[in-house]
């Protein structure tokens, strides 16, 4: 086998669902609502809730034992030169049945200095669909202090908290980078490819009403008063938004059916691309996870066999597939390691 075609991988969580990642998958919704994400091709487990998260593959091995064991084969000469047999990347549905708590995630130096990470946790959202209306909080709207934030977070001052934010309407096919440090939320009625580093880090600003304790779990074990530190407390002006979601024209854009989703910013943590056929897309040799969007096609690759895909398919391509081939009256969103 070259291309995995890969199953759900739901860890539970704190927040909701609506059933949108079965419908969009074509398998039947779980009867309990707190599986609202699936781990696309995860070598990262739940912090503090390992082997939760970890994708096994068809023959019954982890991921991440099957890359161990031939990372060359996974991921390509380049990248194990650079990032070993890591992946360097997380892709993963998010089905947002309520609005999630505000909260931030850590930097690389942050991360580096306080939980032995080399990642951080930059992450970018592709909207695979919005309800009217739908929208997510990003980033602050005006400076704050800090000791303005220290007792929002403390006292659970949740209308102050979330309306000193930016909110930004979202609709399908938005895409949006998130840098580590931003204050975010993403509001209900959205489903969406995300797209991170490969950690787990998240600092809860917000968590009354939702099935975790925040005192005890939202700090990521460093206590508020440090965990409190990563949070960019900037104001982010329209100007600076635009930014997150404005991609600018590269070389990937040249080749037919292949447009790059997201700016410049996030070249150094990842990249994505949405695939249109025109009449086909072609794909370089890369380790990366493509999930189709709407239509159906075919999937041809330099090694291997052709893989017919649907809407709602989550596919796991090695670099040493080689050189790939998307046709048909299709779209996906292709998700790759910087």
């Amino acid at each position: 086998m070259t291309i995995y075609r890969l199953p759900a991988n739901t860890p539970r969580s704190f927040y909701r669902g609506e059933g949108r990642i079965g419908r969009f998958r074509g398998i039947r919704p779980a009867d309990d609502p707190y599986f609202p994400e699936d781990w696309i091709a995860s070598t990262t487990s739940r912090h503090g809730a390992a082997p939760a998260g970890l994708t096994t593959l068809p023959d019954g091995r982890s991921l991440a034992e099957a890359i161990a064991g031939d990372p060359l084969w996974w991921l390509g000469e380049r990248h194990v030169a650079e990032h070993g047999a890591d992946p360097a990347i997380l892709v993963k549905l998010l089905d947002a049945g309520e609005r999630l708590p505000l909260h931030v995630h850590p930097d690389r130096r942050f991360a580096a200095a306080h939980l032995a990470s080399p990642y951080g946790k930059t992450e970018a959202w592709v909207i695979v669909s919005a309800e009217p209306g739908a929208a997510v909080h990003l980033g602050f709207a005006r400076d704050v202090e800090p000791g303005e934030l220290a007792g929002w977070v403390a006292d659970q001052r949740i209308d102050q908290m979330l309306g000193a934010t930016n909110r930004v309407p979202v609709r399908a096919g938005d895409a949006i980078v998130c840098p580590a440090g931003v204050p975010h939320a993403i509001g209900a009625g959205v489903l969406m490819v995300e797209v991170q580093e490969p950690t787990d880090f998240s600092v809860l600003l917000e968590w009354k009403g939702f099935d975790i304790d925040g005192p005890a779990a939202g700090h990521l074990g460093l206590g508020y008063e440090q965990a409190l530190a990563c949070v960019d407390r900037s104001g982010w002006g329209a100007e600076q938004l635009g930014e997150l979601s404005r991609a600018r024209g590269s070389a990937a854009d040249a080749r037919p059916g292949v447009h790059r989703l997201f700016p410049e910013l996030a070249d150094e943590f990842f990249a994505a691309e949405r695939l249109r056929p025109d009449p086909v897309s072609v794909l370089e040799p890369a380790y990366s996870v493509v999930v189709i969007t709407a239509g159906d096609g075919s999937v041809e690759c330099e090694h291997g066999e052709p893989v017919q895909v649907g809407a709602g398919d989550t596919l796991l391509v090695p670099y040493a597939a080689g050189r790939c081939t998307l046709r048909g009256d299709v779209t996906a969103v292709r998700c790759k390691p910087a």
